[in-house]
């Protein structure tokens, strides 16, 4: 704690000093969204392929996942993970709680945008499928997950960016500046810095969502399906 008169840093200063911790904490939240997107990704398809397939209760299972997840707050869900699994003799590092927390949630929108992309699959498409003999599988192979993938790369440009956001939940314990809104307690914690410090770290989330969109802009141009 800083006793007396508290003294503000500028911009020049607060970045002559701890723009390592910034650049560091930007690289690091790059690489925590690059792997909870990729697991996002992953169980946002197993989910939807559940919640398609002929088998009822595999369906119930696939929709109760959607929305028991969606619709639980993400700090709320990082509460009960952090303290509840060590009763159950299973204690997780910090960050791997918040990977887990980020995919279990966005896991569950990235599957609403799958079914959103497989609704717009004609009827008739599945129709010839089946007429050539192809089994389920083979149809969500070669025809259904290829469209929906390029019908939604648009909203899950979103997601990427909201998987990016929702890594700041490693800021609730700011002993390491590993994140860039963690980092703004650990500067804090060592000088004022104020709005600024929230400035710089806002900034590095912005352009880097702006980054996103254009790069996901472009690639739903060369993808989209002309319909």
């Amino acid at each position: 704690m800083i006793w007396g008169k508290e003294r503000r840093v500028s911009l020049s200063e607060l970045l002559s000093t701890y723009g390592q911790n910034y650049v560091d904490a930007l690289l690091s939240t790059w690489g925590m969204t690059a792997l909870c997107f990729a697991l996002v990704m992953a169980l946002a398809v197993g989910i939807t392929v559940l919640r398609v397939c002929p088998f009822k209760p595999l369906r119930w299972l696939g929709d109760g996942y959607v929305q028991v997840f969606r619709n639980i707050p993400g700090v709320s869900l990082l509460i009960i993970i952090v303290y509840a699994l060590p009763s159950l003799n299973l204690v997780l590092p910090y960050r791997t709680c918040v990977i887990l927390t980020v995919v279990l949630v966005a896991s569950a929108f990235g599957s609403e945008n799958f079914m959103s992309g497989i609704n717009t699959i004609g009827v008739g498409q599945i129709e010839a499928a089946r007429s050539l003999g192809l089994s389920f599988g083979q149809m969500l192979r070669r025809i259904v997950i290829p469209q929906a993938l390029r019908t939604t790369v648009l909203p899950m440009t979103n997601l990427l960016i909201a998987v990016m956001l929702t890594t700041s939940l490693g800021s609730q314990v700011p002993l390491d500046p590993a994140e860039l809104t963690g980092v703004v307690s650990y500067i804090n914690t060592r000088a004022t810095g104020g709005i600024l410090a929230f400035a710089v770290s806002a900034a590095g989330y912005a352009l880097t969502a702006v980054a996103i969109a254009f790069m996901g802009n472009r690639i739903d141009r060369k993808v989209r399906i002309a319909r």
